[in-house]
């Protein structure tokens, strides 16, 4: 406790960048018991942050008397806002080498199989989908031997099972792999980045009371009840502010919240967070009313460099695409923001190129490296206007706006068309299952 106390005083951060340079950048050893021979091995203990996946703490144990050797990684960082499931169609062998970040809070599951690792029963990974194969494979076959000795008939059917499992690795028919992570801290390669993976789908979702309790984020006894009273404030004219965690650093933060009204749109709340500690600032955006009947796709024509000082508000729900050069964000990639056009293809680009962990020191292949920095300085042509291209905020919500500069008068080269949301996206919302009328009736 000593050190980190002291690390902590000279403002120095326990969890630095990951690199391949930092020589004088040496991991934590322990001695611990190793549970094969029970003879004393060597933990190694790496503090280090990966972009997208925040502070991870990456052990090693290895044993010299028996040769026996464990890797894991575990979050150290703070749980996201909502869970994340990636939905990957493996059609390919090439598939196969998608580097994915598996929480040990995340479910596996492979549907065409009837296949599922439960969360909590794997330590946390940094693998790919053919690792992630090979270890159910190795679990199953792990107590094969006692399986065969004392119910021969039920480790035959697992062996059949462990075959199909293997099979899957040859790819002769598409499989579907589905990784379910309420923390939100599992992550699934997207090679063709920065254009739209058709083979990969991610959703967010809220948790429940159930996997926030298991997450450590309520107790036990927790209970939903809503407070007593039906008094409700005028916010408008005033900042609210209560305590938070630096997403950096994790730090005590602050936090202000104010509801703002948004000419010829409606009400939003915005929050931003300020570190005194590293100095890192974040804005957030949240919609203040329901969501619409109609989802809303905006398309805006970008012909001078002054279209960059437009407003944009874009929530959580909305994908932004640029057909021009066949690249499409998904929703909450970028989270809730209330910024400027220019301001949000900046932050577009820092999260493709500038903090893309798939293309940082050993991990990037040239090819990849080149294409990305590529599509960099094509977003910088876009933002100096010497490119012409269409810029389009599609939200099924309906609670993203661009700005009309000619308003009230129609914006000539903007258009705002309004749509009614597929069953998928009325699912991805959480609208198919919400029963809004008659609903007193039943109590």
């Amino acid at each position: 406790m000593s050190v980190i106390s002291e690390g902590n005083v000279r403002g120095e951060s326990l969890f630095k960048d990951i690199s391949a340079d930092g020589e004088d950048w040496q991991p934590t050893e322990i001695e611990s018991l190793c549970m094969n021979c029970y003879q004393n091995g060597m933990t190694r203990l790496l503090l280090t942050k990966i972009p997208f996946f925040k502070e991870i703490i990456v052990s090693s144990f290895s044993c010299a008397n028996c040769g026996w050797s464990n890797t894991e990684i575990q979050s150290a960082g703070r749980i996201q806002d909502q869970g994340v499931c990636y939905t990957l169609k493996v059609k390919t062998k090439q598939d196969l080498n998608r580097e994915v970040v598996k929480a040990d809070s995340a479910t596996t599951r492979i549907p065409e199989l009837d296949f599922e690792i439960p969360p909590y029963t794997q330590k946390g990974a940094l693998s790919t989908v053919e690792g992630l194969l090979d270890r159910a494979v190795a679990g199953l076959e792990q107590d094969q031997p006692a399986r065969r000795a004392a119910d021969p008939e039920v480790a035959d059917k697992i062996e059949e099972f462990i075959q199909k499992l293997k099979k899957l690795k040859e790819v002769e028919n598409e499989f579907t792999l589905v990784i379910e992570d309420p923390s939100g801290n599992s992550f699934v390669e997207n090679p063709s980045a920065p254009q739209k993976d058709e083979a990969l789908t991610v959703s967010m979702f809220k948790r429940t009371v159930q996997q926030d309790i298991k997450l450590g984020l309520r107790a036990d006894d927790d209970l939903e009840e809503e407070p007593a009273g039906n008094d409700k404030e005028d916010l408008r004219d005033e900042v609210l502010s209560f305590s938070t965690n630096c997403p950096e650093c994790n730090a005590p933060a602050s936090t202000n919240m104010k509801l703002v009204q948004i000419p010829h749109f409606k009400e939003v709340i915005i929050m931003a967070t300020n570190c005194d500690s590293c100095g890192h600032r974040t804005n957030e955006v949240k919609s203040g009313g329901a969501t619409e009947e109609k989802g809303t796709k905006i398309t805006l024509h970008v012909t001078d460099p002054s279209d960059m000082t437009r407003d944009v508000l874009k929530s959580e729900t909305c994908a932004v695409l640029i057909p021009e050069l066949n690249f499409e964000l998904g929703m909450a990639a970028v989270g809730g923001k209330f910024t400027t056009l220019e301001g949000l293809l900046k932050d577009i680009k820092d999260l493709i190129v500038s903090k893309n962990p798939f293309i940082c020191g050993d991990s990037g292949t040239s090819d990849r490296v080149e294409k990305l920095k590529a599509f960099g300085e094509k977003i910088d042509k876009i933002v100096a206007g010497e490119l012409d291209v269409h810029f389009v905020l599609d939200d099924p919500a309906g609670n993203s706006y661009l700005q009309n500069v000619y308003a009230p008068d129609p914006d000539p080269e903007m258009t705002t068309e309004k749509y009614t949301r597929t069953f998928q996206q009325n699912e991805d919302l959480g609208l198919n299952d919400m029963k809004t009328e008659g609903y007193l009736e039943e109590q």
